[in-house]
């Protein structure tokens, strides 16, 4: 195995070795029954990932929303985070990011009629939309970035690891992003490789499969980012702006606040020779400084067809910012994404079966 790509902090390696005591400790402790793990009575799916940071745990589990909601009631539960509301929310449409975070007001917005709830608190969340009435309970939850929350045991558990940052090479922090020991994958049914090279060869493929060092009841799949046409942050852009039409010499201002913004910058610097990239940390958000800042920056590009371009999660935050100039909302789009599996039939006919199958199991019992 090659060394990895990403840099590594082995002078933090006593704290490291530390905090892998602490965790350690906790998941035996859980493994031993002396700390609880709840079951629940509907298919509970865990998307989640052992290294911090985007690993795109949200657009897969918005890809399983689209797949589930034709068929069952679902619901996505996480846990909001920098919201600034306490306990139990049940999202509605007139929730902002600040009342549920900017990944549940995302999928509420692209599902409008779905249950979407935060609660810090998995298994209050859990009990909370299972004490709805029947018509509106949920006959599947989904658990956005829960796999760390042992309190709750899933029915089944769904781990990311991201393409450029396998969880294999990397190591516990603060040397590496681990949150937790390799040996975690074990309590995984299903590993998803994330945001890969869309030139990967098979060989590829194949070398990956084998360094994961799966179980024979683990299945793994390998997915790709399709990035959509751009969408404006407000809906009183009358301006309609696809990727297509985007010429070499426009300019254009890009700034995030995610955790991995390389390839959202490498595609949005594949349209244009004129991009200027501002990044701030993971869920940001942005103050008035921030704005007169970016204001500056964009007041100074000189070209007609100049126009500023966020990431979906930005856009959640910025759409009820009270500092942004008017002149920005017929010029601000968000770049939404997709995902595209190497196998997406057999990924979906897994899901559909585990939870079929759970349903069929508890009718019986």
């Amino acid at each position: 195995m090659t060394a990895p790509s990403f840099k590594l902090n082995y002078w933090l390696s006593p704290f490291s070795f530390l905090y892998g005591m602490g965790v350690r400790l906790r998941n035996q402790f859980f493994d031993w029954g002396l700390l609880p793990s709840e079951q629940y009575p509907v298919p509970v799916i865990c998307i989640g990932n052992l290294c911090v940071g985007g690993a795109g745990k949200t657009p897969h589990t918005e890809y399983l929303m689209q797949l589930l909601q034709g068929q069952f009631r679902t619901a996505v539960l996480s846990r909001g985070y920098k919201r600034k509301t306490k306990g139990f929310v049940l999202a509605t449409q007139k929730n902002t990011s600040e009342d549920i975070g900017d990944e549940a007001f995302q999928t509420k917005k692209k599902f409008p009629q779905a249950l979407v709830a935060v609660d810090a608190n998995r298994r209050e969340g859990i009990h909370q939309l299972l004490s709805l009435p029947e018509n509106e309970r949920p006959e599947v939850i989904l658990l956005d970035d829960a796999f760390q929350h042992r309190y709750v045991k899933p029915s089944l558990t769904i781990l990311l690891s991201e393409y450029h940052r396998m969880f294999y090479e990397d190591k516990l922090l603060p040397v590496g992003l681990l949150r937790e020991p390799k040996m975690a994958v074990r309590r995984v049914d299903i590993v998803i490789v994330t945001k890969c090279d869309k030139k990967m060869k098979p060989i590829d493929f194949r070398v990956i499969s084998s360094n994961l060092q799966l179980q024979a009841n683990q299945l793994s799949f390998f997915t790709t980012i399709i990035y959509k046409d751009l969408k404006p942050v407000f809906e009183n852009n009358t301006r309609c702006l696809s990727k297509a039409e985007v010429k070499k010499n426009d300019e254009i201002l890009l700034f995030s606040g995610i955790a991995s913004p390389k390839s959202f910058v490498e595609e949005v610097e594949s349209w244009s020779d004129k991009v200027t990239v501002v990044r701030f940390t993971d869920h940001h958000p942005f103050s008035e400084k921030d704005i007169v800042r970016l204001n500056s920056i964009f007041n100074k590009m000189t070209s007609p067809d100049k126009f500023m371009v966020v990431t979906e999660k930005d856009a959640a935050r910025l759409v009820d910012n009270p500092f942004i100039p008017k002149d920005w909302k017929q010029m601000l789009y968000y770049l939404p994404i997709g995902i595209a599996f190497n196998d997406e039939a057999a990924f979906n006919k897994a899901i559909i079966r585990h939870v079929a199958s759970f349903k069929k199991n508890c009718i019986l019992h």
